[in-house]
């Protein structure tokens, strides 16, 4: 009796907590629209127009009040998987918009596949099909789940459909599970347990049949409900960090069709409309910049409010410019826009833009704005953090301790390794697979959110920063390096180049790899998935003590552990070739810093040149420039004089050495044919900017666009450099704006983390764990969710959205926002 009366409790309660947040505008059914997915008021039901599993996206999706609530909805052989986890293969994908029905045909493949070496993705000997059907019911859908035939009897109640519910939607709210209640934790807790084959899971939240999320919320509640198995609600966090809550129902013995049902109600709030968005630059403008806001609206927005900008004075407010009636720029993806320009306003003094009752975050006008707290950070920071082979100390905070100083050992041959290294049926070196190759154990930089050093990634650091330190000759000194003892320590200055300081660092692990192996190598990286998943501090990844087999650890005693990193060669001409382009124009700004590794520079660079003259004639034209830059050797002009026409044709694969090419060239045929190729380039980005409101090419994808947009920013600005009576600095700085705020979605969070008003502070560092980030840092940015979804999530996880990386994502800012303080100030 009292589970009778507790069940019309809880039943009473609901009602009431919907009827009371009930809108009493109509509902509109969901239907199929012109993208392809189920659309109503505040209500977006996705079905595989997106598939990135291991990045939590793709599958059914459901998209409430322009938040995106659950998503990666699919059968899946695990409870909680993880990144490496077996996903399916996506087949045909059908839409019917009368009937409001789209399927998906699916499979998996058996064990049987060739997956060499050591790629952690094991498939058990399982194959099946299956397609995933969606119909909509009302402001609702129905999914069911149907195979071409029953699993095999061992198989019965392990495979199911998931859908991920997003942690940051639902910390701290409640749900009902039937007739029990229970609360969605900040953190995973336990019970852990062994299943039926040993694996640990976690015990789930809760089982039963209806699950309604976040009750009462007008914005996220959500009710599930299964027609067939239990559901049980799983904290996917329990064996994986990143890991989000999951809805599972496992598929019955026996099931064919409908071996999946489920109702999926989201509450649909009739009445909403998505929030005006006032993008800005985070940190502000300087005079004499081309100044412009970008308003993101709705895209039912028909009536438009005024535009104010608003300049903020120690006695009020005074508004500075209006815009009664402002012109749509037109659509983008999911929304309409507006952009207000103000570059008449040069004023000096703090700012805001209004749309109506939205305020932009206030900013600032001023000749200095990039003179600080804008690309130091990078410098001071997130440069000295990533430092490999080093302790890394910052006051009373230690970054990371001293690092794989026992670098590292000949990867095994035909090793297919997890993180996308493969090294082939040879090491092409003198050393065999599991021997220590000596000097490896110096310079370098961790790359992205996690420690291996990619040999691309450090040579475009190194060579990011030798252009900029050649072009703006700073020698910004707030950290000490001593790469003898070992040791960095953040805002104590010794009197050195910090920049200076960096190159060096890079240039040690190229050219100590080079000087070992004979050739420079792919990457250095450790060997388990379970160092490589590594949170925290980078020292603890290995014992820093080169393995010797049958011999003792000297401090514990016992066996060695054979945790020292592998190191992976490769045939690659063309990476070669780049090689020798970075270590070109590392040496010549290194020359009066240590002349001895400048020499070693040029010396191994030539050698690359002359030993790949199969490599891409694009890539040897880039470095015979930057020999030609630094030799004055007849060969290399030579060379880039028999290929003006390719130039020519391609400007923007050759924009960083081109201005200079044709300077020291001096040739006036030379020159002329590339200036043609210099207008047409122009015209060219002059046009692709027009695709949106933001000035500067952008087609977003799955990653965050961030990282593209500033190396095209980059591009610009040294064509701009070289041909600056041709080329504008315009695109160059909202390249820049772009990375600062005034990007797309409602979060106008500065990609660079701890740069402006608002930032990534939460971001997908070495530090993520503790949903904390590096300053200087810059993150991937805005991601697409196809096909029309853009988002920035505040969650440390998604590295499609908040990943660091080095060769290229912070050093490009640094020259854009250096060559804003310096082109702005002349």
């Amino acid at each position: 009796m009292r589970d009778v009366v507790q069940s019309l409790l809880v039943s009473l309660l609901v009602s009431l907590s919907t009827s009371f947040c009930q809108t009493t505008l109509p509902v509109p059914a969901l239907r199929i629209n012109d993208q392809g997915y189920y659309e109503t008021a505040g209500l977006n039901v996705i079905l595989f127009n997106d598939f990135y599993p291991e990045g939590h996206q793709g599958g059914l999706s459901i998209v409430q009040c322009g938040e995106r609530v659950a998503a990666n909805g699919d059968v899946r052989l695990e409870p909680t998987p993880g990144q490496w986890a077996p996903v399916p293969t996506v087949g045909k994908r059908s839409v019917d918009k009368e009937k409001g029905t789209i399927s998906v045909d699916l499979w998996y493949p058996d064990s049987s596949k060739d997956r060499k070496g050591f790629n952690p993705i094991v498939y058990p000997d399982l194959k099946f099909t299956y397609a995933v059907r969606t119909i909509a019911e009302g402001n609702g859908i129905r999914l069911i789940v149907d195979l071409d035939k029953p699993l095999p009897r061992e198989w019965t109640d392990k495979v199911g459909f998931n859908l991920e519910l997003f942690p940051g939607t639902y910390f701290g709210e409640h749900y009902f599970m039937d007739h029990t209640t229970g609360i969605f934790p900040r953190q995973a807790n336990g019970p852990m347990k062994s299943d039926a084959e040993g694996d640990l899971q976690i015990t789930p939240m809760a089982t039963g049949k209806q699950l309604i999320v976040a009750p009462g919320d007008d914005k996220k509640e959500m009710t599930i409900l299964s027609k067939t198995a239990d559901l049980q609600l799983i904290d996917g966090r329990g064996l994986h960090n990143n890991g989000w809550f999951v809805l599972r129902s496992t598929i019955p013995a026996g099931a064919v069709k409908n071996a999946v049902e489920w109702v999926i109600t989201p509450r649909v709030n009739a009445g909403w409309r998505y929030k005006p968005v006032v993008q800005v630059s985070q940190i502000g403008y300087h005079p004499g910049q081309v100044k412009f806001a970008v308003i993101e609206l709705d895209k039912t927005t028909d009536t438009f409010a005024p535009i104010q900008l608003v300049r903020i004075t120690g006695d009020g407010e005074k508004v500075v410019k209006v815009d009664r009636n402002p012109s749509p720029w037109g659509t983008f993806l999911r929304y309409k826009y507006l952009r207000f320009e103000f570059s008449s306003v040069t004023e000096e003094g703090l700012y805001k833009v209004t749309y109506g009752s939205v305020e932009s975050n206030e900013f600032e006008i001023k000749k200095d704005i990039f003179a600080r707290n804008v690309w130091q950070p990078t410098l001071e920071y997130f440069l000295p953090v990533q430092m490999c082979h080093m302790k890394v100390m910052d006051r009373y905070k230690v970054w990371h301790g001293l690092c794989h100083m026992d670098d590292a050992l000949m990867a095994p041959l035909n090793c297919n390794h997890f993180d996308g290294y493969y090294q082939h049926g040879s090491t092409l070196t003198s050393y065999k697979a599991g021997e220590h190759v000596p000097g490896l154990n110096i310079g370098g930089w961790h790359d992205a959110g996690d420690y291996d050093l990619r040999i691309e990634s450090q040579a475009e650091t190194v060579y990011k920063l030798a252009l900029a330190y050649e072009f703006f000759r700073n020698d910004y000194d707030e950290t000490s390096i001593d790469e003898s003892s070992r040791v960095v320590e953040i805002h104590r200055p010794d009197g050195k180049s910090d920049m200076l300081q960096q190159i060096e660092h890079g240039i040690l692990t190229i050219v100590g790899g080079i000087e070992s192996l004979g050739r420079p190598y792919r990457g250095i990286i450790c060997s388990t998935l379970r160092q490589y998943s590594l949170l925290g501090d980078g020292s603890t990844m290995t014992d820093n003590l080169v393995y010797k087999e049958n011999e003792l650890d000297p401090v514990l005693h016992r066996p060695m552990p054979k945790d020292d990193q592998w190191v992976f060669t490769e045939e690659n001409p063309e990476r070669e070739i780049y090689v020798a382009q970075v270590l070109a124009a590392a040496h010549r700004v290194l020359q009066g810093y240590n002349p001895d590794l400048a020499g070693r520079c040029l010396e191994i660079s030539e050698r690359l040149y002359r030993r790949n003259p199969a490599a891409k004639v694009e890539a040897r034209v880039n470095a015979a420039a930057e020999l030609y830059l630094s030799t004055s050797k007849k060969e290399y002009a030579t060379f880039l004089l028999a290929n003006a026409d390719l130039i020519s044709t391609h400007v923007e694969t050759f924009s960083e050495v081109l201005g200079r090419v044709v300077r020291k060239l001096q040739d006036a045929a030379f020159t002329a044919t590339i200036e043609k190729g210099v207008r047409r380039s122009f015209a060219r980005v002059v046009e692709q900017q027009k695709e949106n409101p933001y000035g500067v090419p952008y087609k977003p994808y799955i990653w965050g666009a961030g990282w593209g947009i500033q190396e095209f920013g980059v591009k610009q600005l040294f064509l701009h450099l070289g041909f600056p009576d041709i080329f504008t600095s315009e695109y160059v700085f909202n390249a820049m704006n772009f990375v600062l705020g005034c990007h797309p979605g409602e979060n106008t969070a500065s990609f660079a983390s701890g740069v402006g008003v608002r930032s990534l502070t939460v971001a997908y560092g070495a530090n993520r764990d503790e949903w904390s980030y590096i300053p200087g840092g810059v993150g991937s940015g805005t991601a697409l969710i196809r096909p029309d979804l853009l988002e920035l999530k505040t969650w440390p996880y998604l590295w499609q959205q908040t990943e660091y990386v080095m060769g290229g994502g912070a050093t490009d800012f640094m020259i854009l926002t250096m060559a804003a303080n310096v082109l702005l100030n002349k």
